[in-house]
């Protein structure tokens, strides 16, 4: 009995000891054509044991570099695809560089500051005000969420200086139609607090009209 230890060691055991077989059979075939249609072969009966690969992009050319793996980087066959080295998939991938916010402002995120170069390219116009009431708007919003508490317009236009480095000052206008820009925030803070009085009225009604019947009851009682 053949045990698993002293067979040839499983190069990718996801595709099992079956195809890895059929890889070094392959590699013994004589004539490199013949090769070349087994290993067309094999690379089909892979993609059938690994339906999930085919939902990849380039599923088959990472087919074929598995191939290769199996075949312990020996392998002389017609394939569409470079076959890569060992020392291509030993390599480490280079460390992603994260985009870096300005100062204490990270709860803005990276959105802000594209919307802000946006604006800086835009003439000016109804268009590039309208991105600034936007950037405004997303800017208090962010800073209510992290910081939990109300902020108010001027320290807005302070960030949104800075971050634009000086290129989008509004700290020295007073109005600029303050209402317009935050128009939305605070309309929905109207809409609060209105429901909130509403709620609080159907409560004493309903409460009034509860003693009222509880009154009532008392006195049929009597």
């Amino acid at each position: 009995m053949e045990y698993n230890t002293q067979k040839n060691k499983l190069q990718l055991p996801e595709y099992g000891r079956i195809i890895q077989q059929l890889v070094e059979r392959c590699k013994e075939l004589p004539s490199k054509e013949e090769r070349s249609e087994m290993a067309m072969g094999i690379i089909d009966f892979m993609g059938q044991r690994n339906p999930q690969l085919r939902d990849e992009e380039n599923y088959k050319h990472k087919l074929w570099d598995h191939l290769f793996i199996l075949a312990d980087y020996d392998l002389d066959v017609d394939s569409p695809y470079p076959f890569p080295t060992r020392e291509q998939l030993a390599e480490r991938p280079k460390r992603m560089e994260y985009p870096k916010l300005q100062g204490d402002f990270k709860f803005y995120g990276k959105s802000i500051l594209q919307l802000i170069e946006k604006a800086i390219e835009l003439e000016q116009g109804d268009e590039k005000e309208a991105l600034i009431e936007v950037i405004a708007n997303n800017m208090k919003k962010s800073y209510n969420v992290y910081n939990k508490e109300h902020v108010t317009d001027d320290v807005i236009f302070r960030h949104l200086k800075e971050l634009s480095e000086n290129r989008l000052d509004l700290t020295g206008i007073d109005t600029l139609e303050k209402s317009k820009i935050y128009y939305t925030t605070n309309n929905n803070n109207r809409n609060n607090n209105n429901r909130n009085q509403t709620n609080n009225r159907n409560q004493s009604n309903n409460k009034r009209r509860h003693n009222n019947n509880n009154n009532n009851h008392n006195k049929n009682r009597k």
